[in-house]
């Protein structure tokens, strides 16, 4: 039986567990993102296994226990339609994400797809090029620009753009912004988290940037030892008492006092 598109959306990780020939990286994680919910942050020490995590959502790593659902199914059994579903409904963006195939393809061009391929799968909307490049700090004059001219930050900004073109139920993100600059980054989140508002959608970002998980994620679990250790707004996250928590939130304040 093909998965449906259903008024609330959910992608879950239950019990994951993940492990290679030196030691296990996920031990029992579970996780669930819900569309129509404000965006969860995923955060804790480089190497922990947040993007294992995302690629057991994403359906292209199979768990050792334990499972990846999107709305009732199976994420790694799916085939044919409801694969189909799964791939409208929920989108996934690495920071590897932008792949330039043909070189006079335009920005217009990209978020003109995206806008197809989300009425083919049943999910359109009435925002247009102009506001989605808007959210992502982009001028509208961008549209006509080839994305081979576009420098690494603002190709991450149009791939970002994009995903929510496509108008999924649920989008997961890893490291969305790692080439945009600071302030750009401070910039873009308040629109960006309008958009993410207005459209309805469940949205996971996993994230080192600590003051964009803080202004777009109201909910934040923290993964260490193979598991969330902690979950909660960003300030209870980084109070709690766990010895990779106190060593992110000094790092934190470290760099806060450097700036100033």
């Amino acid at each position: 039986m093909a998965v449906e598109p259903a008024a609330q959306s959910t992608l879950a990780a239950r019990g994951v567990c993940v492990g290679y020939e030196d030691g296990q990286v996920l031990n029992g994680v579970d996780l669930e993102v819900t569309s129509g919910q404000p965006p969860i942050g995923l955060i804790g020490p480089s190497g922990v296994g947040k993007t294992t995590l995302i690629d057991v959502l994403h359906g292209l790593l199979r768990p050792s226990a334990g499972t990846a659902i999107f709305n009732g199914q199976q994420v790694a059994k799916l085939r044919f339609s409801e694969a189909k579903v799964f791939t409208a409904g929920a989108r996934f963006m690495s920071q590897d994400s932008m792949t330039i195939l043909d070189p006079r393809e335009t920005v217009h061009d990209r978020l003109k797809a995206a806008a197809k391929e989300a009425r083919k799968g049943g999910r359109p909307h009435t925002i247009d090029p102009e506001t989605m490049l808007a959210g992502v700090g982009l001028a509208g004059g961008c549209l006509a620009r080839t994305m081979r001219t576009l420098s690494g930050g603002e190709q991450q900004r149009v791939a970002l753009a994009t995903a929510l073109a496509t108008r999924p139920a649920v989008l997961v993100l890893d490291e969305p912004l790692s080439a945009v600059d600071p302030a750009g980054r401070e910039a873009i989140a308040g629109t960006l988290r309008q958009m993410i508002d207005d459209l309805g959608i469940g949205t996971l970002i996993a994230s080192q940037d600590l003051a964009l998980i803080g202004a777009l994620c109201p909910d934040v679990a923290f993964m260490a030892e193979g598991r969330i250790v902690a979950r909660g707004s960003l300030t209870e996250v980084l109070a709690a008492d766990h010895p990779d928590i106190r060593d992110m939130a000094d790092n934190a304040r470290a760099a806060t006092e450097f700036r100033l």
